[in-house]
């Protein structure tokens, strides 16, 4: 099991949670629930991703995904479900769908991708704040003063790094789904 960011996988098909989850353990610290109430118990800030099916007894998963929502999870939410999507789609908070069957593959690259569009989203904010109070201090600065300081000197570096990553980002985008994804993210913070 893997340090790194939680996943939550949500399944009363305990083992296709456990399968699920078997896939996931090489690059995340995965947890596993096999209905909406455990699922609720086991969510923590520290959960990045939540695979969450739809159609459980007790509560679905579209009534734990409202409940994360409501408590003011950040959570990535991928719905992982046998039932087609419809348009009572459109009003869910999750941020991305697979259809079951999934292959490894297909699950891996999903996680992959909503955890990647949340680094893409607080490099985004980190990145705009400090554009503007690098623009902030330019404007109110003499030329030589902002040279000789070494605070302004560190921002100008962090703003040219956080520009690069977010660059290689969106050129790694390889899909039109990926890019509105990430734009969605954005779109929704504000």
């Amino acid at each position: 099991m893997s340090d790194g960011p939680e996943v939550l996988v949500v399944d009363d098909e305990a083992r296709l949670a456990d399968l699920f989850a078997a896939w996931l353990q090489a690059d995340w610290a995965v947890e596993t629930a096999y209905d909406g109430e455990e699922a609720l118990e086991k969510m923590a800030d520290s959960v990045e991703v939540v695979l969450l099916d739809r159609r459980m007894p007790g509560l679905s998963g579209d009534e734990v995904l409202e409940q994360i929502r409501e408590q003011g999870y950040d959570s990535r939410v991928v719905m992982v479900t046998a039932v087609d999507p419809d348009f009572d789609i459109i009003e869910m908070g999750f941020d991305d769908y697979l259809v079951k069957p999934a292959s490894k593959d297909e699950l891996v690259d999903m996680v992959d991708d909503v955890a990647d569009r949340s680094d893409y989203e607080s490099d985004i904010q980190e990145y705009y704040a400090l554009v503007s109070k690098k623009a902030l201090l330019e404007s109110e600065k003499a030329d030589r003063e902002l040279a000789d300081n070494e605070e302004y000197q560190d921002l100008s570096d962090r703003v040219a790094e956080l520009e690069q990553r977010v660059d290689e980002t969106v050129s790694g985008m390889s899909s039109h789904d990926d890019f509105v994804g990430a734009f969605q993210d954005l779109q929704s913070e504000n």
